[in-house]
């Protein structure tokens, strides 16, 4: 007796050493640490090469941001280009603007005058966080459930209609059902408001999310339902039915987990579109988020402005899919690097 519960004592005192048993002192992997590091230092020359493109474009394109209806004093319009540099060759006036950025300062606006980029992105990204997680937890929610009920009925009629469905969410770009949405809603039924935030409460965001939603909702119904009958085909599953499990217990127990999978990996691609998506939705439905300013900088040539949202956005996608990569390996350790 006495020698097991000495044998107790040592397994319990090695746990301590080690934290076994202890989720909180648990280590994280190394692999975690190196994936992580490895994707936000390869993030940086890919964001300078998408602010040099960018930066270029926009100089390129013509206009300026000073251009009016009515010509400007050429007095006035000589102090406007000194005060913004505007006068300097074009790669002095970039390797400035990387000095900047290199302090964390995205410039000043040229059309909004007194604010800053960052002051503009500040007031913009609350909203355009709400409208994109909300269209990206609807899509997850409704295309995953579509699709596990299209896997689960498979061949029968109501599977080949929620396909047919999604085919269709996929090939009509957001651009196209935004305004169909506010004519039928809005204009014909008069049931939902055409446009705005916040001023009618929640009524006021079922459009746009459901506009910016619906692409996503489509792709992911797809790939869950292929997912979820690739898996369900598997041996493992079989072996379960096989031991008698319930087909809810072998669904939830031993086929979601993996079916999951290449749902998850379908996030990163999904926030980017999201992303890329609300610049139409927002622009139509008057939304003050940051793809309104995206556009009206676009019209403007407000290079500051145009650069710094294509610089949050940027940001943003590398940090969605190292997220993603990240819960990946959680689900998955195999994904991870040795």
């Amino acid at each position: 007796m006495r020698r097991s519960e000495n044998r107790r004592h040592r397994i319990r005192d090695k746990r301590c050493r080690t934290g076994a048993g202890a989720a909180s002192f648990r280590p994280v992997p190394a692999s975690v640490l190196s994936l992580a590091l490895r994707r936000l230092l390869g993030a940086v020359p890919t964001l300078l090469v998408l602010v040099t493109l960018v930066f270029f474009l926009m100089r390129a394109a013509p206009g300026g941001p000073f251009d009016r209806e009515r010509t400007l004093p050429p007095q006035i319009e000589a102090r406007l280009a000194a005060e913004y540099r505007l006068d300097q060759p074009l790669w002095r006036q970039y390797l400035h603007y990387l000095g900047r950025l290199a302090h964390g300062d995205l410039g000043p606006s040229f059309q909004y005058e007194g604010f800053t980029v960052g002051e503009l992105i500040g007031s913009g990204a609350p909203v355009s966080a709400e409208l994109g997680g909300a269209a990206l937890l609807l899509a997850l929610l409704l295309g995953g459930g579509l699709g596990c009920a299209a896997a689960l009925a498979r061949g029968s009629a109501v599977d080949r209609a929620l396909m047919l469905v999604s085919m269709l969410g996929i090939s009509v770009p957001n651009y196209v059902t935004a305004p169909l949405a506010i004519l039928l809603f809005a204009v014909l039924l008069n049931w939902l408001p055409a446009g705005g935030w916040s001023a009618h409460g929640m009524a006021d965001a079922v459009l746009p999310v459901l506009a910016l939603a619906l692409p996503q909702i489509a792709a992911i119904a797809r790939l869950t339902r292929a997912s979820l009958l690739e898996v369900l085909g598997a041996g493992f599953i079989r072996a379960a039915r096989a031991h008698g499990l319930g087909e809810a217990r072998v669904l939830l127990g031993h086929a979601f987990k993996p079916a999951a999978l290449p749902v998850l990996s379908y996030l990163g691609p999904a926030a980017a579109g999201i992303l890329t998506g609300s610049v139409v939705v927002e622009q139509t439905f008057g939304i003050p988020g940051i793809g309104r300013y995206f556009v009206q900088g676009a019209l403007n040539r407000d290079y500051t402005l145009v650069l710094g949202v294509v610089l949050f956005y940027g940001t943003l996608i590398v940090l969605f899919n190292l997220l993603v990569d990240l819960l990946y390996g959680w689900l998955d350790p195999r994904a991870l690097p040795a």
